[in-house]
């Protein structure tokens, strides 16, 4: 079997960092314009170029998103941003819109093209259609189940890619086209501006639903054969079923979450590493451990996506509003000090010298730092680290790498 590429979502600079360092195989950001997640940090042209270098330098490929549909008036600041992005060395731009293909096909003859999720490919005919247009990739649409994703696989050129989102947070809508923010707040989805009201906290009163921040606009209820409709998604996480996306046929394993922290990041990609090279070891065994990782980000409830129900029978829904949190991210490795050995770590939450913590490596599961020891810049020992991203140093009875991240146990 191919091994699938580990595709991790980069939202900045540091997220892209924790990413390549905890196993990515290729990493998928956006500019400050024409991306579908507006409230990202995304990256400025000049913050593209050092990233790509970084990325490449790591053996790390760049996808950029470019995945909006744009209005006629926009054509021409996308015109100026495409010539802006024709040195940078892009590995591919994932586009939705038509138009934008073929654009980018016009003035960057030589870019690979992958279609993004939002163009709705479920069939072999779409993809097709796609690849004739000159697209290398397709990303399919996330309500297919495992099944029609193995029948496109069978119809389609070898040399036509798939790209299947594996993990991460699903909209309760066709492939993400959602209209329900651009309505209630001004705030358009498909222009990546997408407000989240299907997270929000609503209550009936009578016959209206009452949003808890907007009591002044309450909107119908009209329910059809007795029943009323919650529009809050569960998580996907498939790590269970990474065997039978393997032998699907998959060529690009792709992980939501451009707006997630960089520990999210690290932790997810990490563990999908983790199975995948334990497939390929030739004596796979699936780990519960791995589903404890997936467990210690934020997250709502998990589902396997609709690899394995019809979406139009089973949307997935959430049992309880809101997030599970994650395991408190407390520190980040950034530079071994050997004489004294002692590793400088950067502050992400407070930690105390009485606190339980684990250490996560890349290859490995969290695993319990039995002791440790905290000094100050200037080396004197404290007993907590208050102060925001503050830098101190650690003496611990783990080794550690830089890179390597101190969490909550």
């Amino acid at each position: 079997m191919k091994r699938p590429e580990i595709l991790s979502p980069a939202g900045n600079f540091e997220k892209m960092r924790s990413a390549i360092l905890f196993g990515a195989d290729a990493v998928y950001l956006a500019g400050q314009i024409f991306g579908m997640r507006a409230a990202a940090d995304n990256f400025t042209v000049e913050e593209l170029r050092e990233a790509v270098k970084y990325a490449h330098d790591r053996g790390v490929k760049v996808y950029l998103t470019l995945n909006t549909m744009p209005r006629e008036y926009e054509y021409e600041l996308l015109k100026k941003y495409l010539s802006e992005l024709r040195d940078i060395g892009l590995d591919a731009m994932i586009i939705a819109d038509v138009g934008v293909l073929a654009l980018v096909q016009e003035m960057i003859p030589n870019m690979e093209i992958h279609i993004s999720t939002q163009a709705n490919a479920t069939s072999a005919a779409a993809c097709l259609a796609w690849y004739r247009m000159g697209a290398k990739r397709v990303v399919l649409a996330r309500e297919l189940t495992l099944d029609e994703i193995k029948a496109i696989r069978a119809n389609i050129p070898d040399d036509l890619e798939l790209e299947c989102f594996i993990h991460g947070s699903m909209c309760i809508s066709y492939s993400g086209r959602c209209l329900l923010s651009g309505h209630l707040v001004d705030r358009d989805g498909n222009r990546g501006m997408c407000a989240q009201p299907c997270r929000w906290n609503y209550t009936i009163r009578g016959y209206e639903i009452e949003e808890e921040k907007r009591p002044e606009s309450r909107m119908p209820v009209e329910e059809v054969n007795g029943e009323t409709f919650i529009m809050s998604s569960r998580d996907t996480c498939t790590i269970e079923h990474i065997p039978e996306l393997i032998e699907a046929g998959i060529d690009s394993f792709k992980i939501e979450g451009r707006m997630k922290s960089s520990y999210y990041t690290a932790v997810v990609t990490n563990t999908y590493k983790m199975a995948i090279d334990s497939y390929f070891s030739g004596n796979y065994v699936y780990d519960p451990a791995w589903y404890s990782e997936l467990e210690s980000v934020s997250h709502r409830e998990y589902a396997s996506g609709y690899y394995f129900s019809d979406s139009k029978v089973d949307p997935n829904l959430t049992s309880s509003n809101g997030y599970i949190k994650d395991k408190a991210f407390l520190a980040v490795a950034v530079e071994y000090d050997e004489k004294r050995g002692l590793m400088k770590m950067t502050q992400r939450n407070k930690m105390t010298q009485n606190d339980k913590i684990e250490l996560l490596t890349p290859g490995k599961v969290g695993r319990e730092i039995e002791s440790f020891e905290l000094f100050d810049e200037e080396l004197n020992p404290i007993e907590s680290t208050p102060h925001p991203y503050m830098n101190f140093y650690i003496r611990s009875s783990e080794p550690m790498k830089v890179g390597d991240i101190i969490r909550a146990k």
